[in-house]
């Protein structure tokens, strides 16, 4: 190819593109879900088209992967279109991964689970561009034994076995951490970027709990620090006895998985306690009612229905 040509293929262009030659971007942290909101761009797509072109990366190996416009493209195929309006952007993997996370953070609703792994991909990404590769304790090199260990300019604070602190040392004034960046961007503190992304360490079982707002959000950070397996046998007992962790309870499991005490025998010792605020329970199998309920019921839609019912009753 000529240097005319190149130049050429390099330029950001609009083109209709078949949905056929449009691959999902790997790991795509972000959900594309059949609700209401999705049955609504559907009917938008049928009368008007899509009004916004999707945006796309040319794959080496030919055709073209999604960088933002997955909802659009599943509207678009479901909605009987067979092309759709793409930008075709020169990026690098980095870039991708950037690109693809800030357009999807711009949405309303967003899950735990979603934000979880779209942090970690775009900080990983960010550091491979050059910025600094203090950001989690996963990316640190585990030979650093010493509590204090000075490097590169930065110190590092061994704290509680769990995680690493970072803080700037005499020698340097103007460390630069991706994660600070990163909070900045986003307008979530440093702190709660890393609770986010120790999600990424549940078992999808306990992940999708927490999406469906079973397991509250501070109790799954600390259900995070569990082992794979200890992870599987506490979902296994939550699923028998219909039960979740209170906060107090999630941290003592912590604590006995790093001392290597926690068993199926404890998790079950553990849950049994009575909670402080724990009041009397009529626990009902899902099954025996599901049939009367609507699909997309969620789990608070229909207490507060069963709820009513009993109060009409009642009266």
């Amino acid at each position: 190819t000529t240097q005319e040509e190149r130049d050429q293929k390099n330029q950001e262009h609009v083109k209709n593109i078949s949905i056929y030659e449009i691959t999902d971007f790997p790991n795509h942290p972000f959900k594309v879900k059949m609700d209401d909101k999705m049955l609504e761009t559907i009917d938008s797509v049928r009368d008007h088209g899509v009004l916004v072109p999707a945006l796309v990366r040319e794959k080496p190996t030919g055709g073209y992967e999604m960088i933002s416009g997955h909802r659009r493209k599943m509207a678009s195929e479901l909605a009987g279109f067979e092309n759709m309006p793409c930008i075709v952007r020169n990026l690098s993997d980095d870039e991708a991964v950037i690109v693809m996370v800030d357009s999807n953070l711009q949405r309303e609703e967003i899950l735990p689970s979603e934000k979880a792994f779209a942090y970690k991909m775009k900080l990983e990404a960010m550091s491979r561009q050059g910025q600094r590769s203090d950001l989690t304790s996963g990316q640190v090199d585990q030979k650093l034994k010493n509590r204090n260990v000075k490097t590169y300019g930065i110190e590092i604070e061994k704290k509680d076995n769990e995680e690493l602190v970072f803080r700037n040392s005499e020698k340097t004034t103007n460390s630069y951490s991706s994660r600070k960046e990163l909070a900045m961007q986003i307008g979530e503190s440093e702190r709660q970027i890393q609770r986010y992304i120790r999600l990424t360490n549940l078992i999808p079982q306990i992940l999708e709990m927490v999406d469906a707002e079973r397991i509250a959000f501070t109790v799954a950070v600390e259900l995070s620090y569990l082992k794979e397996t200890e992870q599987y046998e506490l979902y296994a007992v939550m699923d028998l006895e219909q039960c979740t962790p209170s906060l107090t309870q999630a941290h003592r499991m912590k604590m006995s998985s790093q001392s290597g005490n926690l068993d199926m025998d404890n998790i079950y010792c553990i849950l049994e306690e009575e909670k402080p605020n724990q009041k009397e329970k009529i626990k009902i199998p899902a099954d025996l009612l599901e049939e009367f309920f609507p699909e997309n019921f969620t789990e608070k839609q229909k207490i507060e229905l069963i709820k009513k019912l009993v109060e009409e009753w009642y009266i």
